[in-house]
Parts: structure tokens; sequence; C-alpha cells
């Protein structure tokens, strides 16, 4: 019998190589399941899922606090170093099918380094991959997380000044998902204020989206 005062969401994300994918999904869980580490090549080969704690008196739903519980779905670096664009997309495919099937996708995250412009064909790959894979729906189940957002400090830009000077491409992706993002800041926050900075944005985008999920067995 499931618990009704404990919620799950399933998230997975999505990246080019070395964009920070899998530290992120660490973030999230507060662990460290994820092999995360600087490399000239992709690190991450297959799909993995890792599972939370619960986070208990989280949040508050119909007068009730609620439990969370994050899934998290890391993927292979799309395009990647070794493996062709027909593997990695399979291998991710066949995963969200053996993992949310059942229980759907809540967000897909595309991570995306705020020190790395986004134009040109490579880097519009992880997206077209998005769309592949979900359909349609992607527009409404995808948010951006930018990672090294520490960078925008140390350049003295805030936010809304990156944005302005971001490229068409970037532009465009922010229209298309309905400007669902958040950044992630390293410096002089702990992993515990990361993780809740960013799990409380995303919970706002899936109160949003009214708590549904997009079903992969209707993809």
């Amino acid at each position: 019998m499931a618990d009704s005062n404990k919620m799950v969401i399933n998230l997975a994300v999505f990246g080019m190589t070395q964009s920070g994918k899998s530290s992120v999904g660490n973030v999230l869980l507060g662990s460290t399941d994820f092999h995360s580490e600087f490399a000239p090549c992709s690190v991450t080969k297959d799909c993995r899922l890792g599972r939370s704690c619960l986070l208990h008196g989280f949040m508050r739903r119909a007068g009730r606090e609620m439990a969370l519980q994050v899934k998290v779905l890391d993927t292979p670096g799309y395009p990647h170093s070794m493996l062709s664009e027909r593997r990695v997309e399979q291998e991710v495919r066949e995963a969200l099918a053996h993992h949310f099937g059942q229980e759907g996708l809540h967000l897909a995250l595309l991570v995306q380094r705020v020190d790395v412009p986004l134009y040109g064909q490579e880097a519009l790959a992880p997206i077209q991959l998005l769309q592949g894979l979900l359909g349609h729906a992607w527009k409404k189940h995808t948010a951006i997380l930018f990672t090294h957002a520490e960078k925008l400090e140390e350049a003295g830009l805030s936010e809304d000044e990156y944005f302005r000077e971001a490229s068409d491409t970037l532009q465009t992706l922010l229209g298309s998902v309905q400007h669902r993002y958040v950044f992630q800041y390293k410096t002089g926050h702990s992993l515990g204020e990361q993780r809740m900075e960013v799990l409380e944005r995303l919970m706002d985008f899936i109160k949003e989206n009214g708590y549904q999920v997009l079903s992969l067995n209707k993809i």
C-alpha cells in the first residue's frame, strides 16, 4: 500500500559530455551514487538510477506534511565520445521504460554549463534526443539546470544579464520550456543548501504541471 504521506518525484538528467549531469544527480540525491570526475572523454557509459533517503517535512500538500523521495536517472553524455548516438538513444529509451514506465516522469533536466555557449549542431543534440524520446510533451516536462553558476558571480553578471547576452538558440529553448530553469551555485553554498535550493525550484515546476507525470508507456 502506498504511503499517503510520502511523495516520490522521478527525474532524468540529460546533457552533453562534461556538462555536470552526474554531479547534478548526486546533489539531487544528497549522495555520491553517480561517478563524477573531470575527464577529456565521456565518463557515464550507461544509465543508472539513484534513490534518495526520505526528506521529512519537505512540503505540505492538501494540508498534510509530506516526506519527499527523489529518484534520478543519470544518462550518458550526448553526443558521446565512445558510444554512437543510436546506442545512447537505445540505452536511455530502455532505461526510461524500465525505471519510470509504470510511474511516469515528472521532469527531464537538461543540464547546461553557464560558461559554454549554446549554439551549433552538437550543442543541440541533447535537445533533439529529448524530443525523440519524449515527443511533443518534452516542452511541458523539461527544465534547464545551469551548472557552474558561480561563474556568473565571478564575471559580475546577474542571471538576467546572462540571459540578455545569451545566444538566440538559448533564448528559443527557454521559450520552448516556458522559462523553467534553475541555476546551481557551488561557491558559498554547502551541498545541503545547493540541494534544497534546486529541489524547491523543481517542485515549483512540478506543482505548475499539477503533479502530472509524462506516461512513457504512451510515447
